[in-house]
């Protein structure tokens, strides 16, 4: 049975504010009993203890008591959710202010009516249920998937208040408050004279009984808090109890541009009179043509990865602290990846401003499971699609629209592009899906691990390499401590009860009544099958002829709580573990990947681990001596010395990149 969880209550005293003044709202809620501060899901500790399908599902509240500060006459007070899992239903000193179903887009609510002086107490009812359902419209939700979508239920993701004049600059949360906020792009770019026309808008809403003329003001910072633009808009009518859009343009010189490896920031501050809102964002030249992706007039290979937008931790889950976020996508960016492909979901504002400032390309999907659908669940899929898109339109780092992890019909295509069009159309980001190689809206495609070329839009590969290693295993050589083991039985694997040494290559559990070897991989042998794949990429990169292959995303970039096929509780195919400790996988990749096409920096890197105890291995093993596999880009043959003595062996030199030192 399910169960109903309540919990007791904390005060959050707020200082005097006059004008708009955003608060932290996540210290001091109840959960358990216990005082905690979001982002925090009830049942965390789960993260890759036990299966995705068995994680706990409940309906779930945390509580809160918060005190308001003196305001000015007509201020209004509004909540911020960056989203939660699954439904989450909020009330404000028992009022019913906004129930949020959809588990991915960020929502909000104007609490103004509902709050009283003195003590004022929040409510949030929060339900990942695995079956749950719409209550307007009786569906379930296509990416409440027990595969793909790692079920961290509650309040996961961060919550702010905010307090605004009665005449103020609105929240870009469509689907809870109706309102778009601020939209901010570059256009005419000149990339070497380092200059762009920068056009700033903004919402406008009017609470009171009358119309009023306002002007805005902008300013644009630099990361040192130089002032390097202003100008203004014209005076606009903003109609009583009505919304407008005040919007203003201006040459700007001497401009950073925001690249891969480069998360170049600035602050835009808008203006309306008394009420100020700073939008931090970047100003980059994106196209897509000739099969191939330019960033800043410069052709890019895609290389990157497939992430699962949960993009968790063990023992945390998701939640963890924005300086978590940055560690992992910049050791991606540093490992030679260009792009992260979220999965399924919509990721979190956190891991969009992560990658924002540690200069990592996204891809970013709206809501799926893995099919296209014709049902009520499809206006859910637009509906997600267009919160986020609002919601995330200013973060320079996304490039690529996602509609589908499978193609659609060209009907959905156009749909959904539709929705970019409208809400953002100057942003210069491509929108597409999993395959779509023949529906001419679509801007990209690519299938999953094929290889697909073109002379228009880019195609490039949207999961490749499903295998998967675990760390600990470097070889065939490495000892195992397992209770349980795995013996090749008529060409399947299955469980031996007698304890094996040694972790052999591909030894593990049958995955769907079938032998699974490429989801058991010892670390050495994973790393060197990647080098493998990438070699067909590398062959059809731009630049070698008309009809060119953009890249492609090897599925997973840190080991993952979702889809177990091996022997543990949660997915291996990462270059890296769920703790970010890398494996020899991603500095093969970082060999392979450190340049745009082919300026790539020079790497070589020594795949083994050879130091073997010959008294405990015994003579079956000795007959074998392991392989030392050497990747590198350097033109000439790596020279192998051990101890400082050079080892005269001349290496097998196969896909480009691998050269193989045998006996």
């Amino acid at each position: 049975m399910r169960k109903l969880v309540v919990f007791l209550f904390a005060i959050l005293l707020f200082s005097d504010a006059d004008a708009r003044v955003t608060y932290n709202f996540n210290p001091n809620w109840q959960l358990f009993g216990k005082t905690i501060s979001l982002p925090h899901a009830w049942n965390e500790d789960e993260a890759y203890a036990r299966p995705i399908a068995e994680l706990s599902d409940s309906i779930v509240e945390y509580t809160k008591h918060f005190r308001l500060p003196k305001m000015k006459s007509g201020s209004r007070v509004l909540l911020e959710f960056e989203g939660a899992r699954m439904a989450a239903e909020v009330f404000v000193n028992g009022r019913q202010m906004v129930l949020s179903e959809d588990g991915i887009a960020a929502f909000g609510c104007d609490i103004t009516d509902a709050v009283i002086k003195g003590e004022n107490t929040i409510l949030v009812v929060t339900d990942n249920d695995w079956s749950y359902r719409e209550r307007r419209r009786g569906s379930r939700f296509q990416w409440n998937d027990k595969n793909f979508n790692v079920n961290y239920g509650g309040l996961q993701k961060n919550v702010r208040l905010h307090i605004v004049p009665a005449i103020y600059q609105t929240l870009p949360l469509f689907n809870s408050l109706g309102t778009t906020g601020q939209y901010i792009y570059a256009k005419n770019f000149d990339i070497v004279g380092r200059s762009a026309d920068i056009h700033v808008e903004t919402e406008v809403q009017n609470t009171t009984g009358k119309d009023v003329a306002r002007q805005m003001t902008v300013t644009i910072e630099d990361p040192d808090g130089n002032t390097v633009a202003s100008f203004m808009s014209k005076k606009t009518i903003v109609p009583a109890k009505g919304k407008a859009i005040l919007a203003a343009e201006s040459r700007v010189g001497n401009l950073h541009f925001w690249s891969w490896g480069y998360g170049y920031l600035y602050k835009v501050h808008t203006t309306i009179k008394d009420d100020e809102v700073v939008t931090t964002t970047g100003f980059r030249k994106a196209e897509f043509k000739h099969g191939m992706v330019y960033l800043n007039d410069r052709v890019m290979h895609v290389h990157g990865y497939a992430q699962r937008s949960s993009n968790e931790w063990p023992g945390v889950g998701m939640s963890v602290s924005p300086w978590l976020a940055d560690y992992g996508n910049d050791l991606c960016v540093k490992g030679g990846g260009n792009l992260v492909r979220w999965m399924h979901i919509c990721p979190w504002k956190q891991e969009i401003e992560s990658c924002d400032r540690v200069g990592l390309i996204e891809a970013m999907p709206a809501g799926d499971s893995e099919a296209d659908v014709n049902d009520v669940r499809w206006d859910m899929r637009k509906e997600v699609m267009q919160a986020s898109i609002i919601y995330n339109r200013n973060n320079p780092s996304i490039l690529l629209y996602e509609c589908g992890n499978k193609g659609i019909s060209r009907e959905h295509m156009v749909e959904m592009k539709a929705i970019r069009d409208k809400y953002d159309p100057h942003g210069m980001r491509a929108i597409g899906s999993r395959e779509m190689l023949d529906v001419d809206e679509a801007e990209y495609g690519g299938e999953m691990m094929y290889i697909n070329k073109s002379l228009t839009k880019p195609m490039w590969m949207m999961e490749y390499c499903r295998d998967e290693g675990l760390r600990k295993y470097w070889n065939s050589w490495t000892p195992t401590n397992l209770n349980r083991n795995w013996k090749p039985v008529g060409g399947n694997m299955v469980v031996d009860n007698s304890k094996l040494l040694y972790h052999e290559e591909g030894y593990g559990p049958l995955y769907r009544n079938a032998p699974a070897n490429s989801y058991n991989h010892n670390s050495d042998e994973f790393a060197v099958e990647l080098v493998r794949r990438w070699y067909d990429y590398w062959l059809e990169r731009p630049g070698t002829g008309d009809f060119v292959n953009s890249g492609g995303a090897k599925i997973i970039f840190a080991d993952t709580h979702t889809h177990c096929r091996s022997e543990m509780n949660y997915r291996l195919s990462g270059v890296v573990d769920a703790m970010r400790i890398p494996k020899d996988g991603y500095y093969a990749h970082q060999v392979m990947w450190d340049g745009w096409v082919d300026d790539l920096k020079p790497h070589t890197y020594i795949i083994g681990h050879w130091n073997y105890d010959t008294a405990t291995l015994g003579k079956a093993k000795l007959d074998t001596i392991p392989v030392v596999y050497v990747v590198s880009n350097e033109d000439e043959t790596p020279v192998l010395t051990v101890n400082g003595k050079h080892i005269n062996i001349t290496p097998q030199h196969d896909y480009k990149y691998l050269y193989s030192y045998l006996n």
